[in-house]
């Protein structure tokens, strides 16, 4: 992908039987065939449905994010008693290898998970060779309105900026603050997409956007370039920004243009993960209480207090439901904990319950991830897949959940 997993990636460079749940086999050696495990069952027994996870763990570019999605997998499967088996297939970097091993496995298992590279599926996507059901880990790259002929049994699921954009042209929408919106980003590929998808969405709502680019040079935002947009906010009064950054860009543009103007974006806004800003929240309640200083190595952002984003339940809730039900074990190679790494890990584990409800044949289902709400159909009509994540606003340097959720 990893759409907006790019920066990650890039950086990281980018059980069987009756009533046993589900059972993860050897990894598939490199260069060798994938072959489904030999199951044993009952005569009355259904059977089990065999699920390749397919997935670049052999990667030095994608190996980390692999990994992640791969142990949120598992560690979904070890929590039901679906009657799957799953086979971990290995894959390199190359788009070809990846169709090759897709090709293979599709002539072997039930349903494909995979591929997890945005190169590889849209590679994918654009072939003819899709023969299975196959839950896609990332979006392609595919010019507009093509999506509108992918395969009927590709199934979607990756993580989107694009789709966080739309969700948050609508709110935006929703809150009714008249006048224009700027949709703010850099010239980084995730951060053109991100406002390329929130300005059309916005505009056919009926929003009036205007894009706006800024320099990076030296790795910060150009102060030129923030000081004329500081000037054309200050004369033209936009009803808020869209803003495509990361956090630490975001805000450098904040103490540019100050606090009064509304900032909305996505969820790399947010770079902490639940347990890292859970236990910052509660330094700080400590310190407070004890009357001593906060921590030294605080990592609350409360430059970003009043800013608006989405992000998945993983990253926002510890309440939810879904959420409760998993570890966190996620970590840099470094043993430091990573938020783009944590929602790939959830990835995994949503990816493994579609896998589950496809399996179970049905063609239209609805889940409370870890992600998101899930509404998705693969079978009857129509394919897709749309998730909508939850929305938030940063309070005390921690992004929470907004208390009505538009």
């Amino acid at each position: 992908m990893l759409g907006k997993w790019a920066k990650v990636i890039l950086q990281t460079v980018m059980l069987s039987g009756l009533c046993a749940s589900v059972q993860a086999n050897t990894t598939v050696a490199e260069n060798a065939p994938a072959e489904p495990a030999p199951l044993a069952q009952s005569d009355n027994a259904p059977p089990p449905k065999r699920v390749a996870l397919l997935l670049p763990l052999r990667s030095s570019v994608f190996g980390a994010a692999a990994d992640a999605v791969r142990t949120g997998f598992l560690t979904a499967s070890e929590r039901t008693r679906d009657n799957l088996v799953i086979t971990i297939i290995e894959t390199g970097d190359s788009v070809q290898d990846v169709l090759s091993a897709y090709n293979d496995a599709a002539a072997k298992y039930d349903i494909i998970v995979g591929p997890l590279a945005r190169s590889a599926v849209t590679a994918l996507a654009q072939s003819n060779n899709i023969v299975k059901p196959t839950i896609a880990l990332a979006q392609p790259d595919l010019p507009d309105g093509a999506e509108q002929r992918l395969p009927r049994q590709l199934l979607l699921v990756g993580l989107s900026i694009e789709d966080e954009a739309r969700q948050v042209a609508a709110w935006a929408e929703r809150v009714k603050t008249p006048g224009k919106i700027f949709a703010v980003a850099t010239n980084v590929a995730w951060q053109r997409r991100a406002a390329k998808a929130f300005t059309q969405q916005a505009r056919q709502i009926g929003l009036t956007v205007d894009n706006l680019e800024l320099s990076v040079p030296n790795n910060a935002l150009s102060a030129s370039g923030l000081a004329q947009l500081s000037q054309r906010i200050q004369a033209e009064r936009p009803a808020l920004l869209f803003v495509a950054l990361d956090a630490a860009q975001t805000i450098q543009l904040r103490s540019a243009i100050g606090n009064e103007i509304p900032l909305y974006g996505t969820s790399q806004l947010n770079p902490l993960t639940l347990a890292t800003a859970t236990a910052a929240i509660n330094a700080a309640a400590k310190a407070a209480a004890t009357n001593t200083a906060p921590p030294a190595n605080d990592s609350r952002l409360p430059e970003l207090d009043g800013v608006h984003l989405v992000d998945m339940p993983w990253q926002l809730q510890a309440d939810h439901p879904a959420v409760t039900a998993y570890p966190r074990s996620v970590a840099n190679t470094d043993g430091k904990p990573n938020a783009d790494l944590e929602r790939l890990y959830a990835l995994g584990i949503d990816a493994f319950r579609v896998a589950s409800e496809i399996a179970a044949q049905r063609s239209g289902f609805d889940i409370d991830g870890v992600t998101g709400q899930i509404n998705a159909n693969m079978g009857a009509g129509a394919t897709y897949f749309q998730r909508k994540e939850t929305q938030a606003v940063y309070q005390d340097g921690i992004a929470v959940p907004v208390a009505n959720q538009r």
